[in-house]
């Protein structure tokens, strides 16, 4: 969780300003769809969840401080509305039960 948490904060930090919100997005999708793949197998939903909360804020964040915004806004300018609307990876639903094939 720590690793994946760290790269989404790597990727949506101050000096990502820069880019526009789509490369960020694409940087992310890459990251979030390798993570998920390695650890969707067994019980791994509640930690999806948290993973998806947490990259939703922070492109809140990141959107704020490109449009210089204060604050993160998130419930009023950055809602779930546009949280998909940009096309974020949702590790939330991948989840596969039982064990990956290269373990059988």
């Amino acid at each position: 969780m720590s690793s994946v948490r760290a790269k989404v904060r790597d990727l949506t930090t101050r000096r990502s300003v820069g880019l526009s919100v789509d490369d960020v997005v694409t940087r992310l999708n890459r990251v979030l769809r390798g993570w998920g793949d390695y650890v969707r197998y067994g019980h791994a939903s509640r930690k999806f969840d948290v993973i998806d909360r947490y990259v939703r804020e922070r492109l809140a964040i990141f959107a704020s401080d490109k449009h210089g915004l204060p604050g993160r806004n998130s419930d009023r300018r950055f809602t779930t509305a546009w949280f998909h609307s940009l096309g974020v990876y949702r590790l939330s639903g991948t989840v596969r039960r039982g064990t990956p094939h290269a373990w059988r």
